[in-house]
């Protein structure tokens, strides 16, 4: 039983189809087909189900395949502190960010950080919260910016900056010439927000749920671009966060008179990550 063997087997558990994971580890199925065969039988016993139309792990092969994806990431943890030892701020850096902040926050930082390190290859990963979190998890992150706050054990965070929330309406909105607003004066409206699966969705839900605002049920968008441009047209309000808004876009930002909400941007990493020194630098060039 080697390494390889067990990337086999997770790569098959995690897609239920030994093509696509033969693709995945690039190789031939046959070969991928008779290792793992082969593993079956020095463990002694039936890891997947296997038909012409899908396959299933077993119960046992699910236990296994749990624990071959704690040794591949202390494999990658292992590797990862042989690249670094040398010298820890240069090599590869896969940084993630969430979608609703890398167009707007990634050109800010990507700068700072190159000139602060040169010789560190940034490598940038945009994805929603929650596939970042996994890949942090994984070992396929180093760090990733997050909204905080992150609960879980195998992670670490530090926050970053607050980024205030504005109430964003269409120029010929009734309230686009006010210099500010209070959380009680849009009780009762309906604002435009984003599909499932956005953590500034999650975000304004709660935004919505303090100061008694609710969701337009017939529309939610699929990015933060479509969300402005949607306002813009006057289909109806909605909240952005400071670092999104844009000039001469149709749009009026207004800002909250008082207590503004506002979302905590942080940077994420795990607490086994031979990249620490590299990352709490990161955090004093970025707050």
């Amino acid at each position: 039983m080697n390494l390889r063997d067990l990337e086999y087997l997770v790569a098959v558990a995690d897609r239920k189809h030994f093509g696509k994971a033969a693709e995945h580890c690039h190789v031939s199925q046959p070969t991928l087909s008779m290792q793992l065969k082969k593993l079956e039988e020095y463990l002694g016993v039936q890891l997947f189900e296997r038909t012409n139309k899908h396959v299933m792990i077993t119960e046992a092969g699910e236990k296994i395949a749990e624990r071959a994806r704690q040794i591949l990431r202390n494999a990658e943890e292992i590797k990862e502190i042989g690249k670094t030892a040398q010298d820890c701020y240069a090599g590869d850096f896969r940084l993630g960010a969430f979608p609703t902040l890398a167009p707007y926050f990634l050109p800010l930082a990507v700068p700072k950080i190159t000139k602060k390190f040169p010789k560190l290859k940034l490598l940038l990963i945009e994805e929603k919260t929650e596939q970042l979190l996994d890949g942090l998890k994984a070992g396929s992150m180093d760090a990733a910016l997050i909204a905080l706050p992150i609960k879980d054990d195998d992670l670490e965070s530090a926050p970053l900056f607050n980024d205030p929330f504005f109430l964003a309406v269409p120029l010929g909105h009734p309230l686009a010439k006010r210099k500010s607003i209070n959380q009680n004066e849009i009780k009762g409206e309906h604002l435009l927000l984003l599909e499932d699966g956005h953590c500034l969705r999650s975000q304004a839900l709660e935004v919505c749920s303090m100061i008694g605002a609710s969701e337009q049920q017939d529309f939610r968008a699929t990015s933060l671009e479509t969300l402005r441009q949607m306002v813009a047209s006057g289909i109806g309000i909605t909240l952005i966060p400071k670092l999104a808004m844009k000039k001469n876009d149709g749009i009026a930002y207004i800002p909250f008179a008082k207590s503004a909400p506002s979302r905590t941007i942080g940077l994420v990493w795990r607490k086994t990550s031979a990249r620490k020194s590299c990352i709490e630098a990161m955090i004093g060039i970025l707050t």
